[in-house]
């Protein structure tokens, strides 16, 4: 496995890497939920590039940007493990030099739920995604549907700009207890840790009602609320049933709709999903 902590040597390996390339574009502090992403880029392409950036374009002004955790010889070994090709480990000047102006936004599907509780990230998200596609120039992309509002943003940005990059959709890795996989996760005091899966119960609630035959959205945003509100180190942000294209609540589900939920455990954010459509199964922890 080789390291390119610049774009000039990120360059330098690009043109004498022949074959399919895959990405996978994360944060660091890596989990198995990012390894998934990494292995199933190993079974589908020739060379593996795993970006490490953590990226403060995204991060609101009291947000956990200094705190986000950061483990890079962790990092290195594991994806050592996975046969990763390289990892790419821009600064932030590389990202974003001197005068930076240039910004990318994807309107209307950036505009609710995350987009409403976290102001300017997903412009932060647009922007570093497309830089990071166009300096590898990977012909995959693997994404996690953990955080759903940002795959279909980064897949919108693929489609209207026209880069040369196939998105791939990668599902959710799970704790055994039902906990989606997060580098946040690290944060949560055993207490809370203990609470957290209230997040897939109240999901895994509105999937119940759903196979019994409910198709109401409202009523079935009321059953994930209700569960997690049952839970008093829980605090819902938002729970919401939209379209699982465009992100706008549905009333009455005709076809498929998306369940999204955020909640505060302390100090402690976390986001989770479950997409609800005929004859959908979905492993139970």
């Amino acid at each position: 496995m080789e390291v390119a902590d610049s774009i000039a040597a990120l360059g330098q390996w690009r043109e004498s890497a022949p074959g399919r390339l895959g990405v996978v574009p994360t944060m660091g502090a890596l989990h198995d939920g990012h390894l998934s992403l990494a292995r199933r880029a190993r079974a589908e392409c020739d060379r593996v590039v795993v970006t490490i950036f953590v990226n403060p374009a995204q991060f609101g002004p009291h947000e956990d940007l200094a705190a986000y955790p950061r483990d890079l010889p962790r990092d290195f070994e594991l994806l050592r493990r996975e046969a990763t090709d390289l990892v790419f480990t821009p600064t932030e000047p590389m990202i974003y030099p001197r005068g930076f102006s240039s910004w990318v936004s994807v309107e209307q599907l950036s505009d609710r739920w995350e987009g409403v509780s976290r102001p300017g990230h997903f412009r932060g998200v647009a922007t570093v995604v497309l830089k990071l596609l166009n300096l590898v120039g990977a012909q995959r992309a693997y994404f996690g549907e953990k955080d759903y509002q940002q795959l279909r943003v980064v897949e919108r940005l693929v489609r209207d700009l026209n880069v040369p990059t196939t998105i791939v959709p990668c599902p959710t890795v799970r704790e055994p207890d039902g906990l989606a996989m997060s580098s946040r996760n690290a944060y949560l005091s055993a207490p809370d840790r203990g609470a957290a899966p209230v997040l897939w119960r109240g999901l895994s609630a509105a999937r119940d009602a759903y196979r019994a035959g409910e198709r109401d959205g409202d009523t079935l945003a009321r059953s994930i609320r209700e569960v997690i509100e049952r839970e008093p180190r829980a605090r819902v942000d938002y729970v919401g049933v939209a379209d699982p294209a465009t992100l706008e609540p549905v009333k009455r589900i005709e076809h498929a709709a998306v369940c999204l939920v955020a909640a505060w455990l302390a100090k402690v954010r976390l986001i989770d999903n479950l997409v609800l459509a005929p004859a959908q199964e979905e492993p139970t922890p």
